[in-house]
């Protein structure tokens, strides 16, 4: 038996055929997700949602052609941001991104939005949500949205992923717990309806909320119905495909980067906590600095190089070749680059005639890396319990410096993923659905 996988991310849209039988994912495709509209206001970024349907189904056209006879579509997408529906799912704003800054803005009373909804909240409230605040969380942005009178009548928050299957099914509008971030009570696993009222958003309605993976709608093609199932929030899904198991760590490093645990209850902390399966709970810290901070220096390093119009064929071959010749690093580099739990500026310091190399520096930074990686693992666990690491993303692949580096952290056994995650994460939930 074959099904089609879909997940609706940030900078594309990608599909694979998942084969049940064969416990493989192959035939994979991909389209650009849409461009942000242009001539917005300074901060404001949106999607028209007309563009990202009409990019699924180019994507949906392509996986039929290559698996004609699949019996079932699963789908999984961004997180954060938020599209306004009406009661039979059609659009009534744009898909409002969650890289929208607009709530970073500042009121006539002089705080930010944002700032405005965590006073109204406080650390209890905070901590029932999860603590996910961002300014392109989905009550960030309707708060703004009501607060400017633009918030219209009867509307319904959705993830753009759910506002495409509503579409393709014709179904009233849903969303699965793994997508509620920032909306969801952990206490109680259902919207925290008293936070929204808190924001004067006590007329907004609330989607059907799912807790499992069951049949979400129906689409036609070419006369034949397909079972869709989800939508699924990417990060939940990609961890369900590295085989995360209880009591494991999570270590995924790639452009942006996060650590995470499986829990069973959610204990507040200083951490963020979202919604898993099968009834658990996900403890996470995300927004880390990896691979965008590392991107940063090579930025800076290749400037001049830029300017003079040469092109540099082998930037990252070398970056290894000179950090491999290092021993240690007797530079501190902080990689927090941009806002993030580990701060909102990063800094280069020890600096000497001698040190001040590109060697010198990766080897710095990635051990700086994996510093930080053991910091937000103890705030997960302070007893630092997991039984194992499981290492996502990719990068220390290509960085052995890195590798090592986790090694020595973590005493445990690490294993290293490979292949899409997200697309094995919804091959593990339509062989579990297929099985009942």
């Amino acid at each position: 038996m074959k099904c089609l996988g879909i997940d609706v991310g940030s900078s594309s849209i990608k599909g694979a055929i998942l084969d049940l039988a064969s416990h493989e994912v192959t035939g994979f495709v991909s389209h650009p997700f849409p461009e942000a509209i242009r001539g917005l206001p300074g901060g404001h970024f949106e999607i028209d949602p007309a563009e990202v349907i009409r990019a699924v189904r180019l994507v949906l056209d392509q996986l039929h052609q290559n698996a004609p006879t699949a019996a079932a579509l699963y789908v999984s997408g961004q997180m954060g941001g938020t599209v306004l529906v009406n009661a039979q799912g059609d659009a009534l704003t744009n898909y409002l991104s969650w890289r929208d800054q607009r709530t970073l803005g500042l009121r006539p009373e002089g705080n930010s939005w944002l700032d405005e909804i965590r006073q109204r909240w406080g650390s209890e409230t905070l901590a029932q949500l999860g603590n996910e605040l961002q300014p392109g969380s989905s009550s960030s942005l309707c708060f703004w949205l009501s607060e400017h009178g633009l918030l219209p009548e009867g509307c319904i928050p959705v993830s753009i992923a759910d506002y495409v299957l509503g579409q393709l099914c014709h179904a009233r509008p849903h969303m699965h717990v793994t997508h509620g971030i920032g909306m969801i009570d952990l206490t109680t696993v259902d919207w925290h309806r008293s936070a929204w009222n808190q924001l004067g958003l006590e007329a907004l309605t609330f989607p059907e909320l799912d807790h499992g993976t069951g049949c979400y709608g129906h689409y036609e093609f070419n006369g034949k119905s397909i079972a869709v199932h989800g939508t699924y929030g990417d990060q939940q899904v990609a961890l369900r495909g590295s085989g995360l198991g209880a009591g494991e760590l999570s270590i995924n490093v790639s452009t942006g980067s996060q650590v995470s645990m499986r829990t069973a209850a959610y204990v507040p902390g200083t951490y963020q906590g979202r919604c898993y399966f099968d009834g658990d709970l996900l403890k996470t810290i995300t927004h880390l600095p990896a691979g965008r901070s590392l991107n940063v220096l090579v930025d800076l390093l290749t400037e001049l190089a830029t300017a003079e119009g040469v092109t540099l064929h082998r930037v990252w071959q070398s970056i290894a070749e000179r950090t491999a010749r290092v021993e240690e690093s007797t530079l501190d580099v902080d990689l927090a680059f941009f806002a993030g739990p580990l701060g909102t500026s990063g800094s280069i310091s020890g600096i000497t005639t001698e040190n001040l190399t590109i060697g010198q520096l990766f080897h710095a930074a990635y051990t700086s890396m994996a510093d930080n990686y053991g910091l937000c693992a103890s705030r997960l666990d302070p007893t630092e319990a997991w039984t194992a690491v499981v290492i996502c993303g990719g990068m220390t692949r290509t960085i052995s410096l890195l590798r090592r580096r986790l090694e020595e952290r973590f005493t445990v056994p690490i294993r290293e993923t490979s292949g899409d995650e997200t697309m094995a994460g919804l091959l593990q939930i339509a062989m579990q659905e297929a099985s009942h």
